[in-house]
């Protein structure tokens, strides 16, 4: 069970560490939960951009659901970089991604979105970064995966599943680290796995 050793007042706050990996998905999604939107709160345009049901014009289109686990499996938080990098590496583990739609989803989220959910051209670095960074990782495709099936496994479990490359992925967030300083969203990145959520014994 997780106990939160640092309260989360709201989403700003929400993040469990890449390195707090003991704890099963379904005790993340149980904190996600408690400070995550709805999905009747997500814009319109965000839904019909980046889900599935929506106008299928991007590659690696996920669910809600889908993309509250995938936040735990990469251990990112809710901020703007946070969901830049989520949803460029789960559009680059597609591998089937055109130029064409990278441009377009970059266009829209900086133009059309709403502020709350708007990519400044730091937020848009970041998603380029993760979707090519996914491009050249060996792990599956994002948007074919069934969590619940792992509901029970730890998140380290499920990344070797997946065959997500840790390495890879704490060597970009170092350097994501080093290129935005004054980044909430970055600068906790690789944070001491007890600062946010710890185990029960």
């Amino acid at each position: 069970m997780i106990s939160e050793t640092t309260q989360s007042e709201n989403y700003r706050n929400w993040f469990v560490p890449f390195e707090n990996d003991r704890i099963s998905l379904r005790q993340g999604l149980a904190s996600l939960a408690a400070v995550g939107a709805p999905a009747e709160d997500i814009p319109f345009i965000v839904r019909l951009l980046e889900n599935p049901e929506g106008l299928g014009l991007l590659s690696g289109s996920v669910s809600l659901h889908q993309h509250d686990c995938i936040h735990l499996v990469l251990g990112r938080g809710l901020l703007p970089k946070d969901e830049a990098f989520i949803i460029g590496f789960t559009m680059g583990s597609s591998k089937g991604i055109s130029s064409w739609e990278e441009r377009i989803f970059s266009w829209i989220s900086n133009h059309f979105y709403p502020q709350i959910y708007r990519f400044n051209q730091q937020d848009l670095e970041v998603f380029k970064d993760a979707l090519h960074l996914a491009q050249v990782c060996r792990c599956k495709a994002f948007d074919t995966v069934d969590f619940d099936q792992y509901l029970d496994e730890s998140l380290a479990d499920i990344r070797k599943f997946l065959g997500l490359e840790d390495e890879l992925i704490k060597s970009y967030y170092r350097l994501e680290k080093k290129r935005y300083p004054q980044a909430k969203e970055s600068q906790r990145l690789l944070s001491s796995p007890t600062s946010h959520y710890a185990i029960e014994s």
